[in-house]
């Protein structure tokens, strides 16, 4: 069957076909602890009790109206996000990628509406926005580009994590007039950028004019340890994108922003057929109900430094081994060496894991996940992390 499909993934050697809060089953029943959560996705784990019904309910009364009329349950989730975030107004999208279109459309009308002819958005070494043409080549990846040129102008690369690059930009690029940064690089190999940067990054947005836009595809949600990961830098961002965990599997994303640029979209300006139709949006409602009912955020940044702790304990002075990092949900384990025969190998231990930039194991368990599950993701995959290690010396 795969065979009618394009050929865009190399595909692991299994199916699953249920799936019941951290844990996965195959066509055979054999049963998966889920380490990955589709790429950060399922942060309540599968088969989420308040999604399911949230979906069954909705999916009976009223699928999808298009936006040239109103969505109630768009402008409740809206309110939601605004309410949690410190943001003004909500573009409601279906993914991540269409969230930082968005947001590079938004810079591009903030410049033009102060005469910058050619607008410049800073973007950072290693990052990763999306797969269209724009955040493609917002993205630091030149295998993911290559082929696919010529990519789009107005974009400025720099180092990730680094002030100095920046003010060395601002200096040399006229035309600048955003930044597009993540707070954590996920496909980067979870680089965490500090709260010092974070902090650097908005004053200089702030003295020069520019506007700050967040990434949190990846971090947002919860993800870090906080509904949003720049919170914990206490600072505001002037635009922010949304996407995976948003939906818990119900594709959704948005474009959220404050200020001026919350104004600058009008009639006309951008559009989108499906975003925010009442299906998405109950989805979105559920998770943000559940997400806040049970403080999952604060409930992520406990669960990451206990997994970090562990790894620390049970890897951290393993040859081999370059560092154990991350932010709440979101960690990462650097090998010295390229490790993607790691992700097979851990189907064999059933258990989902990713590796990313090909030497970091990439973790994104659900935040639902209990105490005895994530003592389970220490031992299944720093047993896979040593054997590994020991048989490639």
């Amino acid at each position: 069957m795969q065979q009618a499909l394009m050929q865009t993934y190399a595909r692991l050697p299994v199916s699953f076909h249920r799936g019941e809060g951290a844990w996965l089953w195959d066509s055979d029943g054999n049963r998966y602890l889920d380490a990955l959560s589709g790429i950060a996705v399922c942060g309540l784990g599968h088969a989420h009790p308040a999604v399911t019904r949230a979906l069954q309910e909705q999916a009976a009364r009223l699928l999808h109206t298009s936006n040239l009329y109103g969505i109630p349950l768009q402008e409740q989730l809206a309110a939601t996000l605004c309410q949690h975030s410190g943001m003004e107004r909500v573009f409601f999208c279906n993914s991540g990628a269409e969230a930082n279109e968005a947001a590079i459309k938004l810079a591009r009308l903030w410049a033009h509406r102060r005469g910058i002819r050619h607008p410049v958005i800073l973007v950072m070494e290693n990052a990763f926005h999306g797969r269209t043409l724009a955040t493609l080549t917002a993205t630091g990846n030149r295998k993911a580009q290559q082929g696919f040129e010529p990519l789009v102008d107005g974009f400025v690369r720099i180092p990730f994590n680094d002030l100095e690059a920046v003010d060395a930009a601002a200096r040399e690029h006229a035309g600048i007039a955003a930044i597009l940064v993540e707070p954590v690089q996920g496909e980067g190999g979870i680089r965490v950028g500090t709260n010092d940067y974070l902090t650097g990054l908005r004053q200089r947005c702030d003295e020069r004019g520019w506007l700050l836009m967040l990434d949190e595809v990846q971090t947002g949600m919860g993800r870090t340890g906080s509904w949003f990961a720049y919170q914990q830098a206490g600072i505001l961002p002037d635009v922010l994108s949304l996407a995976k965990g948003l939906g818990n599997g119900m594709p959704i994303g948005a474009s959220l922003a404050r200020g001026e640029a919350a104004e600058l979209m009008q009639p006309g300006s951008h559009g989108t057929t499906f975003g925010g139709n009442p299906l998405a949006a109950r989805a979105g409602l559920a998770v943000t109900e559940t997400l806040s009912r049970y403080a999952l955020d604060t409930r992520a940044a406990e669960l990451g430094e206990r997994l970090q702790d562990g790894f620390r304990d049970r890897l951290g002075g393993l040859s081999g081994v370059v560092d154990i990092r991350g932010r709440g949900l979101m960690l990462g384990i650097e090998l010295d060496r390229p490790c993607g025969d790691l992700v097979k190998q851990a189907l064999s231990a059933r258990i989902l894991i990713n590796v990313t930039a090909e030497r970091v194991v990439r973790l994104l368990p659900p935040l639902i996940i209990s105490d005895d599950e994530a003592e389970l993701i220490i031992d299944r995959v720093g047993t896979l992390v040593q054997d590994f290690l020991a048989s490639a010396n």
